[in-house]
């Protein structure tokens, strides 16, 4: 089965990839996607968001499963921020965003909003998760929506060098690493898109006509 993706995002890419196990799945860009009109995103909460990207998204490629994602960090002690906000965190939190603009915030300009709003948290306060809702759709029309989850906290200073976003500062205690610090392969078995992502594939072995 192939399933392409709505997005230019390398990391997003490598997630998808890394939990695309098995050799019945192959995991692609949407061809031609940087050359396609936009939206905007503009919805409230993560699934509107991905809904709406991959319902646009789908006709570009009549018959073809097109899967979107909307996804985001929610801090505990900012009351669920940046959340949908996540990728423009730094700009919101300034009041200069244009949701008519095109790009994104620089990771780096939003990790260090993120510390700066949580210098004065405590440590054992300094709880999160990511959240990553995806959306499958074809010929305009939303199939199926996956949510997946993974719970940390927010570290002081960044570590390790892979990743993207806010990885480097998301810890998962369990196993003593950022997602930063994890292989393709571990990013996908802990993470909120890897979750999300799993619940995909069973909804294609189990609900689509095999061929």
């Amino acid at each position: 089965m192939r399933l392409l993706i709505a997005t230019s995002n390398p990391g997003k890419l490598r997630d998808f990839a890394g939990a695309a196990t098995g050799p019945c799945v192959e995991v692609l860009a949407l061809p031609g996607f940087a050359a396609l009109p936009g939206i905007i995103e503009d919805a409230p909460a993560f699934e509107g968001n991905a809904r709406k990207k991959a319902e646009h998204y789908s006709r570009f490629a009549p018959g073809e499963i097109v899967v979107a994602d909307d996804s985001g960090l929610e801090a505990d002690p900012l009351g669920g921020k940046p959340g949908v906000h996540s990728a423009r965190y730094a700009d919101y939190a300034a009041g200069v965003v244009d949701l008519s603009s095109a790009g994104n915030t620089h990771d780096a300009d939003n990790n260090a909003r993120l510390l700066r709003d949580l210098d004065d948290v405590a440590d054992e306060r300094r709880t999160a998760r990511f959240v990553c809702v995806l959306a499958a759709a074809r010929d305009g029309r939303t199939l199926a929506t996956f949510r997946g989850e993974a719970a940390g906290v927010i570290l002081r200073a960044p570590r390790g060098s892979g990743g993207f976003g806010y990885d480097p500062l998301f810890f998962l205690p369990a196993i003593g690493k950022t997602f930063a610090e994890l292989s393709a392969e571990e990013k996908a078995r802990y993470s909120h898109r890897g979750a999300a992502f799993r619940k995909l594939l069973e909804w294609c072995r189990t609900a689509l006509p095999q061929h």
